[in-house]
């Protein structure tokens, strides 16, 4: 069996308000299947069936101010809070006090030490490790990735169908940074994942620019990106096989709120579609993602 997590970042449980693109559910197909066929809200009530799931998260942690994405990231993607360890939030990169938790006690380290194998799906650009290795300042899910032992995807990789950009169709490389790939459909981006998925234990794909369009506050642009993401997970839903579990949650709320430029207070969603179901029942928090994540490969 094999899982495939997509972590979208910034999409919480928001109210019903022309504020909040969820509510145009009829918009996005794959989120309204995912909420139990209705608007993805925070009135949408949690369900559990034989192999589908729907919980509210918690994301703030039990520490006071705005969720941000260097702390929420590390304890999604660690099981350890992160927060709590630094006192604060922290963002959007990790902070040097929390690094540890993603250079040795990550979800990629966890499940190697049990013997699973695992994959992070997205590429990067030349530009992105000319600053990265200039500042060695990396993302949660690249640092997580690097310290677990596997070399972050690049153009290469991008045109033997190995990997995703950031955008998912590939236009924004072709267009801003003049690379020569060619630009794919969400779809297509979603078969190189479960493509992948059939070789390995966990494929985890980042989709943060849901995130970057809750901070512009564009309703269109927000329309736009939601739907890209929604496509993707619709073409995993449609196509993953019996075998495969998928996974969808998020960081911190933002998106959800478009009156607002910062991150939101809301619980996140927690969308668990797949035979691994049952590992995700008792999740209050994003603190507890990793650990049913372990333990779904050690049963």
């Amino acid at each position: 069996m094999s899982l495939i997590f997509v972590f979208i970042d910034g999409i919480g449980l928001g109210e019903k308000s022309p504020d909040n693109p969820f509510c145009e559910a009829d918009r996005y197909p794959a989120f309204l299947q995912l909420a139990g066929g209705t608007a993805m809200t925070r009135y949408a009530k949690p369900y559990y069936h034989e192999k589908e799931l729907f919980l509210h998260t918690d994301a703030c942690l039990g520490v006071e101010g705005l969720p941000q994405s260097g702390t929420g990231q590390a304890t999604l993607l660690s099981g350890i809070n992160a927060s709590r360890i630094l006192g604060r939030h922290f963002g959007p990169y990790p902070h040097s006090k929390i690094r540890y938790l993603l250079e040795e006690h990550s979800l990629f380290r966890q499940v190697s030490d049990i013997g699973r194998s695992f994959y992070f799906m997205n590429a990067f650009p030349e530009i992105f490790f000319e600053r990265a290795m200039a500042r060695n300042r990396w993302s949660c899910c690249t640092l997580m990735t690097r310290s677990a032992g596997q070399q972050l995807n690049s153009v290469a990789d991008i045109k033997k169908g190995r990997a995703i950009t950031a955008g998912l169709r590939q236009d924004y490389w072709r267009a801003n940074l003049n690379l020569d790939v060619p630009e794919i459909s969400e779809q297509e981006a979603a078969e190189r994942t479960l493509r992948v998925a059939e070789e390995k234990d966990l494929v985890l794909a980042e989709y943060y620019l849901t995130d970057k369009a809750g901070h512009n506050q564009y309703p269109e642009y927000a329309h736009e990106m939601l739907t890209r993401i929604d496509r993707f997970l619709m073409t995993i839903l449609e196509q993953k096989k019996d075998s495969m579990t998928l996974l969808v949650t998020s960081d911190h709320g933002n998106l959800e709120d478009l009156s607002t430029k910062t991150h939101t207070f809301n619980k996140v969603p927690l969308f668990i579609n797949g035979p691994m179901v049952s590992f995700f029942t008792e999740v209050k928090s994003i603190i507890d993602i990793t650990p049913a994540i372990v333990k779904a490969f050690s049963g």
